[in-house]
C-alpha cells in the first residue's frame, strides 16, 4: 500500500501537487497531527510518527489514477470532457448579486436557491482577502454566500498599495474540517476541477464527510495564477498597461483586463502562461468534468455565465432555481454563439488544456 511518502516522491517532488488540501483534510489521523499544510499550502508531515500508513491520502489525490474508473462510473463520465446533459447561459435575478459577481452570479444564485429552500445548510466557497488573493470559507448564512460572489481579482485600489505575492488559488477542500466540527449534514462545494475530483474520490470510498456533500459545483479552469512582483511587471509589459489603471480582471476566452478609462484588453491565455502555477500545466480537466454543474465565462456575453449541467441532480437544481433566483437563456441574448457551437468552444478549450498537459508530462 502506498502512503504519503509515495505522494511526496510521485507528486510533490515533480511539482505536480495542486495544493487542493484533500490529503490533509481527509487524513484519518488528522486529529492527531499526522499531516498539515505548510506556509505555502504544500501538504507535509506534521508528525511523521503519527501516520498510520492507511494509504487514503494517496488514493484520493487528483494526480493519482487509483480510483479513476470508479469515479468516472459514479458520475457517468463520458468522453471527451464528461457527461453533458445541457448547456445554457445563466445569471442571477437579483441585481445586487449580479453587480457583485464576475459573470452574472449564476453560482451564487444557485447556492442561494439551495439555501433558501433548505436543501443545504452551508456552502464551501471562497472569500476575498486581498485584490489577488482569497481563502476558503464555510458560508452558513445568506449574507456570507452573497459576500463570496465574484472572481476576487478586483484591483480598483491600485496594485501599488500591495507589496506581497498573491495567488488566485484557494484550497477550498480544507473547509470540510469545519463541516465536521459544526455537524453540518447538507453542504454544497464550489471548487476547481482538481478539488471536485478529490471530493468525488472520497465519495467513492464512502468516507466521512462524503455523506454531507450534497452538491458539487465546478468552475471552468484554465489554470490558477500567481502574482509576484516580477510577474506583475511582466504582465504590464505584455498587456501595455499599468496596474494602477486596472479596475477588474476576468478570464474568459482570453485574459481580460478592464481599465479605468473604459478600455478592455483581451490578452491570449498563452501570453500569460508565465503566471500560471507550475502544477496547473499538468492538469487535464478544464470544465470540471466530475461536477453536478459546471460554470465558466467562456462563450457567454458579458454579465452571463456559461453553464453545463452534468448530472440528473444538477439538472433538477437548475430547473428548480429557474425563475426564482436564476434567469437562463440559450440564444444570442446571452451566448456569443448557439448553444451547440458554444459547447464546441468549451470542448476545444478542454482539448487544448489536455494536449498541453500531456505534452508537459512527457517532459518530466
Amino acid at each position: 500500500m502506498k502512503t504519503f511518502e509515495d505522494l511526496i516522491k510521485e507528486v510533490q517532488e515533480p511539482g505536480l501537487c495542486h495544493h487542493c488540501g484533500g490529503c490533509v483534510t481527509f487524513c484519518t489521523s488528522i486529529n492527531y497531527g499526522a499531516l498539515e499544510l505548510g506556509p505555502e499550502g504544500m501538504p507535509r508531515f506534521g508528525n511523521r510518527d503519527k501516520c498510520i500508513e492507511c494509504g487514503l491520502c494517496y488514493s484520493i489525490c487528483p494526480e493519482i489514477n487509483e480510483l479513476d474508473q470508479e469515479t468516472k462510473k459514479m458520475v457517468a463520465w463520458e468522453p471527451p470532457m464528461g457527461k453533458v446533459i445541457e448547456l445554457t447561459a445563466a445569471r442571477a435575478l437579483d441585481p445586487v448579486v449580479r453587480k457583485k459577481a464576475t459573470d452574472g452570479g449564476a453560482v451564487t444564485a444557485v447556492l442561494l436557491h439551495l439555501f433558501d429552500t433548505g436543501r443545504i445548510d452551508g456552502a464551501i466557497v471562497t472569500r476575498r482577502t486581498d485584490p489577488f488573493s482569497r481563502e476558503p470559507h464555510l458560508a452558513t448564512t445568506r449574507d456570507e454566500i452573497i459576500a463570496s460572489a465574484g472572481f476576487f481579482m478586483d484591483t480598483s485600489h491600485g496594485m501599488k498599495h500591495f507589496g506581497h505575492d498573491y495567488s488566485t488559488y484557494s484550497p477550498s477542500v480544507q473547509e470540510f474540517r469545519p463541516v465536521l466540527e459544526k455537524g453540518l449534514s447538507r453542504i454544497a462545494l464550489v471548487g476547481t476541477p482538481c478539488q471536485i475530483e478529490a471530493v468525488r474520490k472520497i465519495e467513492v470510498l464512502g468516507i466521512v464527510p462524503s455523506d454531507s456533500i450534497k452538491f458539487c459545483l465546478g468552475l471552468f479552469c484554465s489554470g490558477n495564477f500567481s502574482f509576484t512582483d516580477k510577474e506583475k511587471d511582466q504582465m504590464e509589459a505584455v498587456g501595455g498597461f499599468q496596474w494602477d489603471a486596472v479596475t477588474r480582471i476576468n478570464i474568459k476566452d482570453n485574459f481580460m483586463v478592464y481599465l479605468s478609462n473604459g478600455k478592455v484588453l483581451s490578452i491570449p491565455l498563452d501570453k500569460v502562461d508565465f503566471m500560471k502555477r507550475f502544477a496547473c500545466h499538468f492538469c487535464m480537466d478544464y470544465a470540471a468534468e466530475y461536477a453536478d454543474i459546471s460554470f465558466g465565462g467562456i462563450g457567454a456575453k458579458d454579465g452571463w455565465t456559461t453553464v453545463i449541467t452534468r448530472t440528473p441532480l444538477g439538472r433538477a437544481v437548475m430547473a428548480d432555481a429557474r425563475g426564482k433566483t436564476l434567469e437562463t437563456a440559450s440564444d444570442g441574448k446571452a451566448l456569443d454563439r448557439s448553444a451547440a457551437d458554444t459547447l464546441n468552444v468549451v470542448r476545444q478549450a478542454s482539448r487544448r488544456k489536455t494536449e498541453h498537459a500531456q505534452a508537459r508530462r512527457k517532459e518530466l
